[in-house]
């Protein structure tokens, strides 16, 4: 099998945007991020830096059409892959399921990027785009974001799972009785993922057949950057995460601007919980895209689209675009270059 931190998985179907650099941070214990920043074009002057937050069970390689996309309206991205996916270091026994000890690792991931690779080597002002997983972080991190972040955009944040209250409470308490007697490392959520015997009408991820058959000759060609399952412990991580966004003083603690974009044919998160906490949040307001699927920056263009737009346009308060460079008169130039290499000739005596 192919080394998880070797360079970038790269497939016809899925190029990689030009001047792509990646790298890692050493976490200590084993543990290293495999990070990337994309640049855009060495002509086009960055607005800003766009940090790209991924949701479970993805990977740098499954934004690449984002990062260009972002990159030609004039962004710089920096993204990376948490811990237990991608091309990061796995944590538990069995490198096939996602396994998470405890939420706060993911806030010290976010945190550790933000100071080592955005804050040092990518141009502000700064702006979050964050994805299912990613947007849950991003939310409960906010006191890391906020000094330096201006805005977030947040699509499908895993804010609480599909169910009702008394299933949650269920899976709870299923998850934390496993891993309270150390058996947290055990499978017990299949992770979502458009992999071998998978149906574009059936899976949950995306509508667009063509981005469909992208991941899946991306997933089949790169097994080792995903996951099959979910263990006990992240999946108590995350419940005990999610319902930090319950408690009114850590919703009115949530200060920066944030756009919530919502598929509304979301069968992996719930969109209710979603839409609720926006309304309750200060800064905050929601855009429901109805007919969308989970991963939004993976679906249809006719979902796409729109998206990407309310993003630029969110973000273009904060990350304006940079004022084009005035226009050059050729002619007076070539002349002013003449007048300068004609010698200067003494004035006529009279």
């Amino acid at each position: 099998m192919p080394d998880p931190l070797d360079a970038f998985a790269s497939i016809e179907a899925n190029p990689m945007p030009a001047g792509l650099e990646t790298g890692f941070l050493d976490l200590g214990r084993g543990v290293r991020l495999r990070y990337a920043v994309g640049r855009g074009p060495a002509e086009m002057t960055s607005r800003g830096t766009v940090i790209l937050l991924q949701g479970r069970n993805e990977a740098i390689e499954k934004y690449f059409e984002t990062i260009g996309d972002l990159n030609r309206l004039g962004f710089t991205v920096a993204t990376f892959d948490w811990r237990g996916q991608g091309g990061s270091g796995r944590l538990g026994p069995w490198p096939r399921v996602g396994h998470l000890p405890r939420f706060a690792l993911l806030e010290g991931d976010l945190h550790r990027f933000l100071a080592d690779v955005v804050l040092d080597r990518c141009p502000g002002p700064y702006a979050v785009l964050a994805h299912s997983m990613g947007g849950l972080v991003a939310l409960t991190a906010t006191r890391i974001l906020s000094p330096h972040v201006e805005r977030m955009a947040l699509i499908a944040p895993l804010v609480a799972l599909p169910g009702s209250p008394a299933l949650r409470r269920a899976q709870g308490l299923v998850a934390g009785l496993l891993h309270g007697c150390g058996l947290g490392f055990l499978p017990v959520r299949r992770a979502r993922r458009v992999g071998p015997g998978s149906s574009l009408g059936g899976n949950a991820l995306t509508s667009d057949g063509g981005r469909f058959e992208r991941n899946r000759a991306l997933q089949d060609a790169a097994p080792h950057l995903f996951v099959d399952a979910l263990s006990a412990s992240w999946l108590r991580a995350v419940l005990k995460a999610s319902r930090r966004l319950d408690d009114s003083d850590r919703i009115a603690a949530l200060d920066l601007p944030a756009l919530f974009l919502l598929p509304g044919d979301d069968r992996v998160v719930s969109t209710p919980a979603a839409e609720r906490l926006a309304w309750r949040m200060r800064s905050g307001h929601s855009i429901r895209l109805p007919g969308a699927r989970h991963e939004l920056l993976q679906e249809a263009d006719a979902f796409r689209e729109p998206a990407l737009a309310a993003i630029e346009a969110f973000f273009a308060g904060a990350l304006p675009k940079a004022d084009p460079l005035p226009r050059v008169d050729e002619s007076l130039l070539e002349r002013a270059v003449a007048a300068e290499a004609t010698p200067a000739t003494e004035p006529l005596s009279r």
